[in-house]
């Protein structure tokens, strides 16, 4: 056994005995943070210690009053792309491409490879793709592993399933850099003076740029090479873990039940007519759109929009297309429940002056280090707020500012904050829900894969920041 698949192991064994439940967490995060405001916040007109009482009110005032509903909207945008994005890799023409992935694997290396280049790839254009399509690769994968009577620890497919969510703020559903685009968009989080002296950021400056390029890329080919690595080969793993009977019962290629519809009703709710009349004006509405704003202004809207589309034409019958959504719904609980919670999270660290405390100390870095470190406490406060969208609006006034003030190019600081963002994704478990509900495994049987991909692609990340901050 190389020395790779012996650090795996390791691993595995280590972090599965301390990752808490991903709703635990969260309750426990929403505590330590709310002690914390209440002890070491600057809470404007309550300031000393003889003033605990009005401490603890304005925290509780933050977290429950507003704080837990301030991101309603974003979380439909999130659950939306988690059930569209659901959609399309439930369709059978996707699911049969992906079982036949599975089929293809001529060893358990080649397998886990496969399935965190898949993943990768897909997150780079939708993280909600990547996650139930690379869950679903997984689950086929741990079917044919089971078949073959490979001796393959299951998890450690799921956790290269997981690993296209360390590379998707640098994809085209990146949360950050689409609402970078818009100027509605950027008053809203920096406020209207300093987003007039930002401007708005196009994609050519962020997702496209040669950073991106070298950082995403880079992901992409190391990936597969790494979870291949940690692999034991067949037979070496002391401990596997093969993937439960339940699961590995039913093959996924197989088409959907159909039965002759019953009357006139039911054919007509059952025409493909009805997908056609909706996906071609949503299509015609997708063009325009882009066309008007142009590809460098796409934001999660178009990309939603781009999911439905696809969706409801891969499916080509209504209630086909409904059913698949309504699978996909039944992965939401996690962001339903726990994103008002990191909301709350959000909102007491902002009142509090937390955020502010923490991501000043960027300001101080200097030009050559300013990325870099935007990416360190990005990934820091990504553990306490696993939101691209809700960490944009924490971090964003502060690295803006900070980039207007040592000429540092906002897109790449922008970019590191967006890095950092998804890099510790690896160590928190909240957007790894849906594909654990699909794939049956628990957040602590992946978190020691993940963990060791996390430091490889971090060193990645901080590398081409280091990089392209010092040549321009």
């Amino acid at each position: 056994m190389g020395p790779l698949a012996r650090l795996g192991l390791a691993s595995r064994r280590g972090f599965g005995r301390v990752t808490p439940d991903p709703f635990v967490l969260a309750v426990g995060l929403s505590l330590l943070v709310l002690v914390a405001a209440i002890v070491a916040g600057d809470w404007p007109g309550a300031p000393g210690t003889d003033r605990l009482a009005l401490r603890i009110s304005a925290g509780l005032e933050a977290w429950g009053g507003t704080g837990l509903w301030k991101l309603l909207g974003f979380a439909m945008q999130m659950v939306m792309m988690l059930v569209l994005g659901s959609a399309l890799a439930e369709a059978p023409v996707v699911r049969r491409g992906i079982a036949k992935l599975a089929r293809l694997a001529s060893s358990p290396r080649v397998l886990v490879a496969v399935t965190a280049l898949v993943s990768i790839a897909l997150g780079l254009l939708s993280w909600s793709l990547s996650l139930i399509g690379g869950a679903i690769l997984a689950r086929e994968g741990g079917r044919q592993a089971k078949l073959r009577g490979w001796q393959l620890h299951y998890p450690i497919v799921c956790a290269a399933a997981y690993s296209g969510l360390m590379v998707w703020h640098g994809g085209l559903s990146g949360t950050a850099p689409l609402k970078a685009t818009t100027k509605k968009d950027m008053v809203e989080v920096l406020g209207k003076d300093l987003a007039a002296e930002v401007g708005t950021i196009s994609l050519e400056h962020t997702l496209f740029s040669p950073l991106n390029l070298f950082v995403s890329v880079g992901l992409l080919v190391l990936g597969p090479l790494l979870f291949a690595a940690l692999t034991p080969r067949d037979g070496e793993d002391p401990a596997p873990a093969p993937q439960s009977d339940e699961l590995a019962g039913a093959a996924l290629d197989a088409e959907p039940t159909w039965a002759p519809p019953a009357d006139t009703l039911e054919r007509i709710e059952r025409s493909p007519v009805v997908v056609w009349a909706l996906a071609f004006p949503l299509l015609a509405a997708l063009v325009a759109g882009i066309a008007r704003k142009g590809v460098a202004s796409i934001d999660l809207d178009t990309v939603n929009l781009a999911l439905w589309v696809l969706a409801l034409l891969l499916h080509g019958r209504p209630h086909l297309f409904l059913a698949a959504c309504a699978k996909g719904l039944r992965c939401c609980t996690g962001i339903v429940l726990q994103f008002p919670l990191y909301a709350g999270i959000m909102a007491v660290m902002a009142a509090s002056g937390l955020s502010a405390q923490l991501t000043k100390l960027v300001s101080a870095a200097g030009p050559s280090l300013l990325a870099p470190v935007t990416f360190l406490s990005a990934g820091l406060l990504n553990l306490l707020v696993p939101s691209g969208g809700g960490q944009w609006a924490v971090q964003g006034p502060i690295i803006m500012q900070a980039a207007l003030e040592t000429g540092v190019d906002a897109g790449h600081v922008l970019m590191a904050m967006a890095y950092g963002d998804q890099w510790t994704n690896m160590l928190q478990p909240f957007w790894a829900l849906p594909l654990l509900a699909v794939t049956g495994v628990r957040a602590r049987d992946i978190v020691g894969y993940t963990a060791l991909w996390m430091v490889a692609g971090g060193i990645l990340m901080v590398s081409g920041l280091a990089l392209f901050t010092a040549v321009l």
